[in-house]
């Protein structure tokens, strides 16, 4: 058992009769009245995300969790293939547990998050970033904006990113998996 002082991104705990991950989290002491923190969870099983706020000191059930490096092989509809790095065995998820599905390139390797009771692969972690290549996009225009302006690109693994108006087709770009936002440019 955990209390929640132990919250962290990325923590596994159950919770109403289900499994869920913790996405985003807050410690709030307000000036009146007790300590809480603020979550978002999101179910390891439906892909459901939902709020909850636990008391401060409240115990909570954390499922023991073990990480493990898979390549991604190829997607087959809603159906994504994974190979595991040392062993060469390969497990087949559903995209619902993929949270960045979109952005996620043949060959990418990813962390996937295995419960240590029964060995059922959790959730897929994706790299921090990925740099992508535009596959399509529109000119764009200078001259009418005031300020920072984006247009719509698809990459090469069909996604839609907005990027600035100087990116090209043929550019490579960094892609923040989490927000599935632009960073930037990268030059080779």
């Amino acid at each position: 058992m955990a209390s929640t002082s132990d919250i962290r991104k990325g923590l596994c705990i159950r919770f109403n009769h289900d499994i869920f991950k913790i996405v985003e989290f807050l410690h709030v002491k307000p000036g009146k009245g007790p300590a809480f923190v603020r979550t978002k969870l999101k179910s390891v099983t439906t892909g459901k995300v939902i709020d909850n706020t636990f008391s401060a000191g409240h115990k909570i059930d954390d499922v023991r969790v073990e990480t493990r490096s898979y390549q991604f092989l190829y997607a087959e509809g809603d159906t994504y293939h994974f190979m595991n790095t040392d062993d060469y065995n390969q497990i087949t998820l559903q995209k619902d547990a993929l949270d960045a599905a979109d952005l996620m390139k043949e060959g990418e390797v990813v962390t996937i998050l295995f419960n240590t009771e029964d060995s059922m692969p959790l959730s897929v972690d994706m790299p921090a970033h990925v740099i992508l290549e535009v596959t399509h996009t529109e000119p764009g225009v200078k001259g009418n904006t005031a300020t920072n302006a984006t247009k719509p690109a698809t990459v090469e693994t069909g996604a839609t990113v907005n990027v600035p108006l100087f990116i090209n087709e043929g550019d490579k770009i960094k892609v923040e998996t989490e927000k599935g936002s632009y960073m930037e440019r990268v030059k080779e």
